[in-house]
């Protein structure tokens, strides 16, 4: 049987049956496409994507709301911190050995400036690329003087040269809570956490809330968790709606309303070296992340530009 977002319209189906629902409902989620972009933010939002549990769906989220982002009109910049280089890949990055890659800004010294690539994705989507020598990199960072903050003064040096004016900036961080990560959280503002719709979805959670409260004791203050994204989500499943509700319960400003579901496109896309975005713009996962980055990109806006709803949501102002 084909996947609800690969059935064409034209085919016979009962209008009152669940699919014939849904593909109503995509037909009218699809209007984003045509909406007038978010407003910009005034001055550049870092996020450190994070979770401590694997397989939630975290570099997909990253390089989905950065495409999102980008079709928008924003500059992006990805920062892949993971050693795996997926995001890298996700977003048709070479990140081999003999390229540049952010283990020469962290451990060498480069200039970020000058590992940065342009992405292949629509828009102006930056990527500066991770690969295997990054595995090694927290051994030699701890010999470094400003050890935790290698991340955040190569950003600032980035930020101060011209043409660098990037709306965003999203760090997508390994499944561990190392020295890399902590680099993360502390040039970043926000923390952006993907929460798969699954059992023990918490789980990791309070251990990477301490890590975040100890960053802001220690490292950085102004780290906050600003975004929850719900993933994985299977609208099918007593489950996926319980973890929900739980999730929106305990973190009721932060869970963006946007979730994201289990859709084959969405798995497909990075064999291609896409964002599913790219890959199928149309498909019910694509539409899912635009929603989240309009949502993202409403609740950093300056105020006089958010929708009532959004004026009491965290933002970077």
């Amino acid at each position: 049987m084909k996947h609800p977002e690969e059935t064409s319209t034209t085919s016979p189906v009962d209008v009152d049956s669940p699919l014939a629902k849904e593909l109503s409902d995509l037909t009218a989620r699809r209007r984003i496409l045509d909406q007038t972009p978010p407003p910009l933010p005034q001055r550049p939002r870092v996020f450190t994507v994070s979770n401590q549990k694997g397989g939630v769906g975290k570099t997909t989220t990253t390089v989905n709301i950065a495409a999102a982002l980008a079709r928008f009109g924003a500059k992006v910049l990805v920062i892949d911190l993971d050693p795996q280089g997926n995001a890298s890949t996700a977003l048709g990055i070479e990140h081999h050995g003999e390229v540049p890659s952010i283990y020469d800004v962290l451990v060498e010294g480069k200039p970020l400036a000058e590992v940065i690539q342009k992405s292949t994705e629509e828009g102006e989507l930056y990527c500066a690329p991770s690969n295997l020598d990054l595995a090694g990199a927290e051994l030699q960072m701890y010999g470094r003087d400003r050890r935790e903050y290698l991340l955040r003064d190569a950003l600032e040096q980035l930020f101060a040269r011209p043409g660098n004016d990037y709306n965003y900036v999203f760090i997508d961080c390994p499944p561990s809570l190392g020295l890399l990560t902590i680099n993360a959280f502390t040039c970043a503002r926000e923390v952006l956490i993907p929460i798969q719709c699954e059992y023990y979805a918490l789980e990791g959670l309070s251990q990477l809330l301490n890590t975040i409260e100890m960053i802001n004791q220690g490292l950085n203050p102004y780290l906050q968790v600003s975004t929850i994204l719900l993933t994985m989500f299977d609208s099918r499943t007593r489950l996926a709606h319980e973890v929900a509700e739980d999730v929106r319960t305990h973190f009721p400003q932060q869970v963006l309303k946007a979730v994201i579901p289990r859709a084959v496109r969405v798995s497909e896309a990075p064999s291609y070296s896409q964002t599913v975005v790219s890959y199928d713009t149309m498909s019910v996962g694509s539409i899912s992340y635009i929603e989240a980055a309009h949502e993202i990109a409403l609740r950093g806006a300056p105020p006089s530009h958010r929708p009532p709803a959004q004026e009491a949501t965290h933002g970077n102002e």
